[in-house]
């Protein structure tokens, strides 16, 4: 066609003009470029278009799954929301929030706010050999936002779509029959919640070699029965489960929406929730809706529909969640006041009672090469200690030495030590042992103690008005003198580990003494607190000076101080937290199966009761898997 167009137009200017034959040929031969140029344009575009649809599908999977920019709001002409608001608005696309989303938009609209990215392309979340890196990263892109409590460990809290299953050790095992009791749970549907997340992302693991010495040694020194591979929590020795499968490949939450409905459901990514929205017109504070500024710093405004039981549920986790309500002014009065927040309900528990499970670990080095392992073996003593161990490192040299940014001693984060005994030789001192993690540890691995059930508490606060920050965070580990105890018990159960015939024919125990080992672990610079010289000889200043986390706080939004059994804020209306910040003790000896387990369970709930009370018949309302 466009020839054709060529060859009238220069037939035409030929006779007008008496241009020659040759000039013809010219612009018909111009005419043929065009064509051809314009085809490879197309030819390049389609090619483009295509790559970014891979990309996109690779970090995006889901067609709901979209980036907070391309959110476009439903109508609303008020605070009570318009003509198509969602039912259910879900702020945290962590470990329970996406389970919770996935279940609840089988009959009802949801959309899901996540203020960080996907873990689909991000190579550093998705295989287990760059498990460290996730952690070590402390960019803002980071799928880890790492904090320094007041107490001087360092701690980690998910900033990525699945929360902590995306930056986690994977390890996969239920919480006890008694847990389930004293929370008052539906037991039978607490197991077919489980099993509906163990047949899609949990797999049974590949038993490492680190991983059955000590198991051997456990059953040695009689931490025993041996109840082989299982999600129980059964006293003895056990293997569990683990979210990465047999290639190493992780499988987060976050693929728990597969199983949504993709015609009710809007997953949002660096959605950030600046604030809930409270209509404070009537009797009580009745939320509405809430405001997140999308990855341009764009502020935006979702609502949930009029109707009763439309819904915010918060599920930002033990940090985030008691964060977020301080931040839309639910909260002890003096502190929001503090910060000029106007107070929507004085509540003087919303931040309190924070538990962290203070882990101590001992680093052993072993005789042959150390295949890498995360969580697999653990112990379940009747000491009110969990033993568990890890080994190897799946990082790059250059990634062992990584400069750990806000924790880095150059900036003045070391928070315990005094800032006059902060000084040059002090600094590069901290840099050299921080840098100086050996690279024995590709020939050797932890054992570790984790203390069951803390008694100590600490709390939250904010430290300013920006969502962004971290709040001020103190656990107070060892402030109970029966945590500090147990502790105790828990070293002498990993140096019998150490001594144990299976564990020494794995190890270089033999050539080492366990006070030598105590030492390297105390080197090993794991946190900002003081060390002293009596650290080997008394395991209770041990305890207190190498005290680390395994990322298992919770608490801040306890049952019947800040929500009621069905997890709805209390003196306020259309609003629920729904996350481990509600658990006054962490589930099992790893919490992430029962949050998973949680988002599931709370989901089908609320659909039999929604769905019962419009059809009347409450047992057979909630239909599909």
């Amino acid at each position: 066609m466009c020839i054709y167009r060529e060859k009238k137009v220069a037939t035409a200017i030929s006779r007008n003009c008496s241009l020659s034959v040759p000039i013809s040929m010219a612009l018909i031969g111009a005419a043929i470029f065009k064509f051809l140029f314009s085809s490879l344009l197309w030819i390049i575009t389609l090619h483009i278009s295509l790559t970014k649809g891979k990309e996109n599908y690779g970090q995006y999977r889901y067609p709901f799954i979209k980036p907070a920019s391309s959110f476009s709001p439903l109508p609303s002409s008020s605070l009570n929301g318009g003509d198509k608001p969602y039912d259910y608005i879900i702020v945290g696309g962590g470990t329970a929030g996406c389970p919770l989303a996935a279940t609840l938009s089988q009959n009802f609209s949801v959309l899901l706010l996540e203020r960080g990215g996907t873990p689909f392309a991000n190579p550093n979340v998705t295989f287990m050999r760059n498990f460290h890196i996730s952690l070590a990263d402390t960019s803002p892109s980071s799928a880890s936002q790492m904090f320094i409590s007041t107490d001087g460990v360092i701690n980690s809290r998910a900033r990525i779509l699945g929360g902590a299953t995306s930056i986690n050790a994977g390890f996969y095992t239920r919480a006890s029959s008694s847990f389930i009791r004293n929370v008052r749970w539906d037991s039978k549907l607490v197991q077919e919640s489980y099993s509906w997340i163990e047949k899609q992302i949990v797999h049974r693991p590949v038993l490492r070699p680190w991983q059955r010495a000590v198991r051997d040694g456990l059953l040695e020194i009689g931490i025993s029965p041996f109840n082989g591979f299982t999600y129980g929590h059964k006293y003895g020795t056990k293997v569990g489960g683990t979210i990465f499968d047999r290639f190493g490949r992780r499988h987060t939450a976050a693929e728990l929406l597969a199983s949504a409905n993709p015609k009710k459901i809007h997953v949002l990514v660096h959605a950030t929730v600046l604030k809930i929205v409270f209509d404070t017109t009537g009797k009580t504070p009745r939320a509405v809706g809430v405001i997140f500024k999308d990855e341009n710093g764009k502020q935006h405004e979702a609502f949930i529909s009029k109707g009763p039981r439309s819904e915010v549920i918060v599920s930002s986790g033990a940090i985030g969640s008691p964060q977020l309500l301080l931040h839309s002014g639910i909260g002890p009065k003096t502190d929001l006041e503090k910060w000029k927040i106007p107070v929507v309900l004085d509540n003087e528990f919303v931040g309190k009672d924070m538990s962290d499970n203070p882990m101590n670990s001992i680093f052993v080095p072993a005789n042959r090469p150390v295949q890498q392992s995360l969580i697999q073996t653990v112990g379940i003593t009747k000491l009110g200690v969990y033993i568990e161990a890890s080994s190897g490192f799946g990082q790059s040299s250059d990634s062992i030495h990584w400069d750990h940014g806000i924790v880095s001693a150059e900036i003045g984060q070391l928070s315990t030590i005094p800032p006059k005994q902060r000084k040059y030789e002090a600094i590069q001192s901290y840099r050299k042992r921080k840098k100086n993690l050996p690279h024995e540890a590709f020939m050797g691995g932890f054992v570790l103690e984790k203390i069951a059930n803390p008694l100590s508490k600490g709390q939250i606060s904010l430290l300013n008005t920006n969502i962004d920050d971290n709040p001020l965070i103190t656990f107070n580990y060892f402030s109970h003198p029966s945590d500090l105890q147990r502790c105790v018990d828990g070293i002498r159960v990993v140096e019998k580990i150490l001594r144990s015939e299976h564990f020494t024919n794995f190890s270089k125990c033999d050539k080492k003494t366990v006070e030598k080992l105590l030492n390297m672990s105390i080197h090993a610079n794991v946190n900002l607190i003081p060390k002293h010289i009596n650290d080997t000889k008394s395991l209770e200043q041990f305890c207190k000076d190498t005290v680390i986390t395994i990322w298992h706080y919770h608490g801040g939004c306890h049952t019947d101080k800040v929500v009621n059994r069905d997890y709805k804020v209390l003196g306020v209306e259309k609003l629920r937290v729904i996350d481990g910040s509600t658990f006054t003790d962490s589930p099992g000896t790893n919490p992430q199966a029962t949050v998973l387990m949680l988002g599931r369970y709370m989901g089908v709930k609320i659909l039999r009761e929604r769905l019962g009370r419009e059809t009347g018949d409450n047992e057979s309302a909630f239909i599909g898997d």
